[in-house]
């Protein structure tokens, strides 16, 4: 079983290339999608076999914790601020990611959270500290969590006019933006890498960790890896194979 993240799954990305990896290994991937801090949780029960996830530092504690076996790089895209179209926080003009979370604060403009522990979620609370605010005593007025998905809490965030921290393969094959429009991206802090681990084994017996390990050694290798850069909606590639990044 593959713990993955709701960014993966509403993207069509898992339904593209893992009859890809059972065509050529014969083995079945189920795919249970949900935040990643829930993911994490799950793998910690021992719940799945492998996760993909993407909040690097919880990663790594879970594999430093004992939980997991490794972290590899599979891929990458990035986060980006969207909102409506009028931009009454003004973000388009924001120099930086946390300068645009501070606009928003600053012009209690409506800001969808998924406040579910999410990867996204821990990014955009990793943002707000950037930006020195804490949001929760906006808890309920122009700060609204929806404990969703990355595909319902975009939907609530067209419904209510707000503004919202979104993965960027998500927002390309999300189809009900309306007049819901990226207004910040580019900012190097807006990263978003995703990352394979094995469930470790010895602590979970279950664990099928042959099988594991082969779709981890596919998601890195040049056949997974390719089957993720090909991957388009529209033309527009979703997702980066870590593989291509250019050393920093």
């Amino acid at each position: 079983m593959l713990l993955s993240t709701t960014s993966t799954e509403n993207s069509g990305l898992l339904s593209e290339i893992l009859p890809q990896f059972t065509a050529a290994t014969g083995i079945e991937v189920a795919v249970v999608a949900r935040g990643t801090g829930e993911a994490l949780r799950a793998g910690e029960r021992g719940d799945g076999d492998v996760l993909l996830v993407h909040a690097r530092a919880a990663e790594e504690a879970f594999v430093a914790a004992g939980h997991g076996v490794k972290r590899f790089d599979v891929m990458y895209n990035d986060f980006l601020i969207a909102g409506p179209l009028a931009d009454p926080a003004g973000v388009a003009a924001a120099t930086s990611a946390s300068d645009a979370f501070r606009r928003i604060a600053t012009a209690k403009a409506l800001f969808a959270s998924r406040g579910d522990d999410s990867g996204t979620h821990k990014k955009e609370l990793d943002l707000w500290k950037r930006a020195g605010i804490d949001p929760a005593g906006a808890s309920g007025t122009w700060y609204r969590e929806t404990g969703s998905g990355m595909g319902a809490t975009l939907n609530a965030a067209v419904g209510m006019e707000a503004y919202v921290l979104t993965d960027r393969g998500t927002w390309i094959s999300f189809k009900n933006k309306r007049d819901l429009v990226i207004h910040f991206e580019g900012d190097p802090v807006l990263f978003n890498p995703y990352g394979a681990i094995l469930v470790n084994p010895e602590r979970h017996p279950s664990v099928k960790a042959a099988e594991g390990q082969r779709l981890i050694d596919w998601l890195i290798g040049p056949e997974g890896q390719r089957a993720i850069a090909a991957f388009r909606i529209g033309g527009q590639q979703l997702f980066y194979p870590s593989s291509e990044r250019p050393t920093p």
